[in-house]
């Protein structure tokens, strides 16, 4: 049986930043990054945004704007990023004051889905070249924390330090992986939203700031903002029963797709729930399967103009002068998201919009897409033993799925901080 030094599982930015900090400090320790996905997975591959202002992607219950700056500072001296111009931001800003919303001046890093996927492969070499063995198409089963082994779909290996990094779409793996190893943890908050997709024209502020934050009263924001050439997208999730369901996203390209003349953007309503509901999951798969069943398999889309005339959209109602683009994710069902969707979320949804409506007068537009289901799992809430993430001896939780984080940088910053864990245990 092999042993490793560290073995971190999934290969997303909280892994990534995991592994170098490790090799970066030690570089001659032996690690394992394996992943259940083909390829290296994760949030890089979606868009690939980067936030580099606290508080976004930052748990505020795990992270004093001191410690993230630092670990801020840190991952932009690695990756380099080329931070984007904003322009007439104040103008939105005091806008957006007026009628009691927040506009966040975050400084933002953007290279699109194609040149996300083109910096995996990138650091993936590198991480070769420093002599960490990966693993793709291997599956994380199971660890004995007393003995320091894990076992995967695959083989057995023996570890110094156990790090589990699945991102939000291995949320329901790390609920199974924390029972299996007598981790408690907490999983009663969740977000649900919809993706908005409308002309680029009716939403101009992105020219001037590519990923407008907003915060909305009753806990609503703006979030992942995509304009240029703008997709929506589907993403497939297994529940925890074995159910599929999709939710929807979205995608940008930089290079290999001509501009489309669209934007979107996700509006997510935040809810943590107290008894007698013990699993935010459980709830949000609910929500899913009520969302596929109202859309025969697949996601909602409706018309804000159907919407506000209290009617479904219907795929004739798609045409004509009025309704002046067709929709970028052709397998959504046109309905009435009313049916499927809580009023709790829907009403303070549109409630924002409506405020939104009056700081980018125009994104509103009768034509502009509501799209349903967007839900967000990364809640999970170990109670960790070190400041460092350690959820068990020598364990380590971290990013989105673990809820140290909500985004890219925040996810390479829990997996650094992990590694400083490590590294300060192993002397």
């Amino acid at each position: 049986m092999e042993r490793y030094d560290c073995i971190i599982a999934g290969s997303g930015p909280a892994g990534l930043g995991a592994a170098f900090a490790l090799l970066e400090s030690h570089p001659n320790i032996h690690i394992l990054l394996l992943d259940a996905a083909q390829v290296s997975s994760g949030g890089l591959r979606n868009d690939c945004k980067m936030n580099f202002t606290f508080p976004v992607g930052f748990p505020t219950e795990y992270w004093t704007k001191e410690r993230a700056d630092t670990y801020l500072a840190r991952i932009e001296q690695f990756l380099k990023p080329d931070i984007l111009e904003q322009e007439k931001v104040d103008v939105y800003a005091r806008r957006a004051e007026r009628i009691g919303v927040e506009l966040l001046r975050i400084r933002q890093s953007h290279l699109g889905t194609d040149g996300g996927i083109r910096l995996i492969k990138q650091l993936t070499a590198r991480l070769i070249d420093m002599g960490a063995e990966l693993s793709f198409g291997e599956t994380l089963i199971s660890a004995d924390t007393d003995a320091h082994i894990i076992r995967t779909d695959k083989r057995e290996a023996e570890y110094g330090a156990l790090v589990v990094a699945p991102g939000r779409h291995g949320f329901d793996f790390l609920r199974r992986f924390m029972s299996a190893s007598n981790i408690p943890y907490a999983d009663n908050c969740i977000d649900v939203g919809i993706r908005v997709e409308t002309r680029q024209e009716h939403y101009p502020i992105v020219s001037d700031y590519y990923d407008p934050k907003f915060l909305f009263p009753e806990r609503t924001r703006t979030f992942c903002t995509n304009s240029g050439s703008a997709h929506v997208v589907q993403e497939k999730y297994e529940s925890s029963s074995g159910f599929i369901y999709y939710s929807v996203n979205g995608h940008a390209y930089s290079e290999n797709l001509p501009p489309n003349g669209l934007v979107n953007f996700a509006v997510l309503r935040t809810v943590a729930f107290t008894e007698p509901i013990a699993s935010g999951q459980d709830y949000a798969e609910d929500l899913a399967a009520l969302a596929m069943l109202t859309g025969g398999g697949h996601p909602i889309m409706q018309r804000v103009g159907d919407f506000r005339l209290g009617k479904r959209t219907t795929a004739a109602g798609l045409n004509g002068d009025l309704y002046d683009f067709e929709p970028t994710l052709k397998s959504a069902t046109p309905g009435d998201i009313s049916l499927a969707m809580p009023s709790k979320f829907l009403t303070s949804i549109w409630k924002a919009l409506k405020k939104l409506d009056t700081i980018v007068p125009g994104v509103l537009h009768p034509s502009t897409i509501m799209y349903y289901p967007e839900i967000k799992l990364y809640a999970n809430k170990p109670q960790f033993i070190d400041e460092y993430f350690m959820a068990a001896q020598d364990v380590y939780l971290i990013g989105d799925g673990a809820g140290t984080s909500r985004g890219i940088t925040g996810a390479w910053a829990s997996g650094m901080r992990a590694a400083d864990g490590i590294l300060r245990r192993q002397g």
